[in-house]
């Protein structure tokens, strides 16, 4: 059994609009839902055996709040790969993990996430800013990933486990 956690990134400011998208930080709201998921992840017991995350700097804040929140001290790679890519190029990407990791949390964007998670699951969702999903295949290769159908076992969103 193979597990893959989809986050797609945390809100991110529009406030300098002279910056790149690629180099657009996290808001207040983002960072916040960020912490959020880090809580519930601890909560939760869920830890990835490896992190693989874009490399622009909205998911990169993202995943470094989250694995400070909940105190991972799991591998993180930044892939500049992940950075607007599309459901086959996540695919490749997610093919070549080494098989000995059980569960990894991919963190990009949109529409990128929603096309892998329908790639993989068959269902359409939409993944809001900071929301995370779970899928589980039955393969012990990571490189079957596409031969086998994942069963999309939940779907979160920050204000759906906040604090209060």
């Amino acid at each position: 059994m193979k597990t893959i956690f989809l986050l797609r990134h945390a809100k991110s400011s529009w406030k300098d609009q002279s910056l790149p998208d690629f180099e657009r930080p996290l808001n207040r709201r983002g960072r916040q839902a960020a912490e959020t998921i880090g809580r519930y992840l601890r909560a939760k017991e869920i830890v990835p055996d490896l992190v693989l995350s874009s490399t622009a700097v909205r998911a990169r804040e993202t995943i470094e709040i989250v694995v400070k929140t909940a105190k991972w001290r799991t591998e993180v790679r930044y892939d500049e790969r992940i950075y607007e890519a599309g459901a086959m190029r996540l695919l490749a990407i997610v093919s070549q993990i080494e098989n000995d990791r059980k569960t990894v949390l991919v963190v990009g964007h949109n529409p990128g996430m929603e096309e892998f998670l329908q790639l993989l699951s068959g269902k359409i969702e939409q993944i809001p800013t900071g929301g995370l999903a779970k899928l589980v295949l039955k393969t012990s290769k990571w490189l079957a990933v596409l031969d086998k159908k994942a069963s999309l076992e939940w779907l979160i969103r920050p204000r759906e486990v906040e604090d209060g």
